[in-house]
């Protein structure tokens, strides 16, 4: 082995438990005896997996979710494509997998891999995945609309006012009729009392609401809430759990769907404990597509994923995040991703080898000449530097990955449904739940005040004593429903509902 092969090859020779990536690619050879690998423990150090498209970089999400299954961490993925769901079933030989598995040493055996599969608000085949409006936060569905700065702090006192009066916003008919509450005669009193907020920008919100729900959106948000804490489960025989989210019902919406990602990281964030450093992750999370994520971001939103990135670390959580270019990436966030795969780039354009610079500085000083090999990488390689078990930066290895021992495709319609109807968590998110929440509650008491008025008109007509088996007013005053709501709707000191940094709701666990 060439004496600078060697000592990249010894700066991936770790003690304890790790990942393989694939071995060393040096001088155009493949040196099959110099693995490359990622410390188990470091998978909480949070990292990037990037390239052209059409480099591998779905393979090597399914490469690295299938160790860390195998060695007993649980993995989200997302399957925006519809091509990870073979993660669950043994892959076929073939004589390129062969003659991958021989390049790198690996002895490859078809493995099929425990998974749940889950999609959307059930758009799509798996287990619905819906959030409450309150829980979503306005900070998140403030970039679902695309509100502006003003918009999105005016949102956010819309969800205090309900926060405060008990009214809980549910799905989206929910705070649509908070909002044509605060605008109404009867409301704008309390519009003026939460804080500066317009009726024109109370509009805006509300025709945004309108228009979203009218593109479908409304399925989205509901009950039954999923609750993230399912993406911590092993399977029987002790291996993680791989989560499947398919999207690709929802490739048509990718400001909501990136947005809905974030939620369910943010959700995590809320509900784990400090758990500090670990001998390994109790989750690694891959966030697909994580342009989308960024795009059109306000500062609060940035704020918010710097803060939900830096801290999740010590909750036991390893965060991956799949795009084309680390430019992609705000240079806060890329500065907490320690692990690296960067598979090939283009560069047929002047942006392109712009991009390529770019890229070429977020790596270490290497013995490669990067802007040459990230260009010339093929299929299935990447660069490669990762944190070491002291925590330290692995010198930079070109790296030719080894082959997915789970089926590199998506499973047959049918084995995906029935796998789907079998699991155990159908039965309790299958079928949306109505029950009573703010737009109920807003109903009853404009039908109390319609009652009110009509009986008092009744009064003045008629200049006579109530009946004496209680007048239309007061059989309204007195029912439970009237008594409820004025309960809900009075200020509930001590039951305010706490957020996070995105203004999720903390959920009550």
């Amino acid at each position: 082995m060439p004496r600078e092969a060697g000592e990249i090859a010894a700066g991936y020779a770790f003690a304890g438990p790790a990942l393989d990536l694939g071995a060393l690619l040096w001088g155009g050879e493949c040196l099959a005896d110099a693995r490359i690998r990622i410390p188990l423990p470091m998978l909480n150090r949070h990292g990037l997996v990037a390239g052209a498209t059409g480099t591998g970089k779905t393979k090597t999400l399914q490469l690295i979710a299938e160790q860390l299954a195998a060695q007993g961490v649980p993995v989200f993925l997302a399957d925006i494509k519809g091509d990870i769901s073979g993660i669950s079933a043994p892959g076929e030989a073939g004589d390129k997998v062969a003659e991958r598995a021989r390049d790198v040493g690996q002895e490859w055996a078809a493995t099929g891999f425990p998974s749940e599969f889950y999609a959307l608000g059930g758009i799509g085949t798996g287990i619905p995945v819906r959030a409450t409006i309150t829980s979503f936060g306005p900070v998140l569905l403030s970039k679902v609309l695309r509100l502006n700065q003003t918009q999105e702090q005016s949102l956010a006192l819309i969800f205090h006012y309900a926060d405060q009066k008990g009214l809980e916003l549910v799905d989206l008919k929910d705070l649509r009729a908070v909002v044509t509450f605060l605008t109404s005669d009867e409301g704008k009193p309390e519009l003026k009392g939460i804080g500066g907020l317009s009726t024109a920008t109370a509009g805006v919100i509300l025709r945004a609401l309108t228009a979203f729900e009218a593109q479908g959106m409304a399925d989205f948000f509901g009950e039954p809430e999923f609750d993230t804490s399912e993406f911590l489960r092993l399977a029987p025989d002790g291996r993680g759990l791989v989560s499947v989210l398919e999207l690709a019902g929802v490739q048509d919406k990718p400001q909501l769907f990136s947005t809905f990602l974030m939620w369910l990281l943010a959700d995590l964030y809320n509900g784990l404990p400090e758990v500090g450093d670990v001998d390994k992750p109790g989750l690694v999370f891959f966030f697909d597509e994580a342009h989308l994520l960024f795009s059109g971001a306000s500062k609060a939103f940035l704020e918010a994923i710097t803060q939900t990135v830096r801290l999740i670390r010590s909750k036991g959580v390893g965060v991956f995040f799949v795009t084309q270019t680390p430019k992609d990436v705000p240079a806060d966030v890329l500065g907490q991703l320690g692990n690296r795969v960067q598979h090939a780039l283009r560069a047929f354009t002047p942006d392109d080898q712009k991009a390529l610079k770019a890229t070429v500085r977020t790596f270490p000083d290497s013995a490669y000449d990067l802007a040459e090999v990230l260009t010339g990488l093929g299929t299935g390689e990447a660069v490669v530097t990762v944190l070491s078990e002291r925590g330290a930066p692995t010198p930079v290895a070109a790296t030719r990955l080894r082959a997915p021992e789970s089926l590199m495709g998506p499973v047959e319609a049918g084995a995906l449904e029935q796998a789907v109807r079998a699991s155990p968590l159908y039965a309790r998110y299958a079928d949306a739940v109505d029950r009573e929440s703010a737009y109920e509650k807003l109903t009853a008491r404009e039908a109390g005040t319609r009652a009110a008025e009509a009986e008092k008109t009744a009064r003045a007509r008629a200049r006579a004593k109530p009946r004496g088996d209680g007048s239309v007013v007061e059989q309204v005053v007195g029912s439970g429903m009237f008594k409820s709501l004025l309960r809900s709707m009075g200020t509930q000191i001590g039951r305010e509902i706490s957020r996070s940094v995105f203004g999720t709701a903390r959920r009550r666990r």
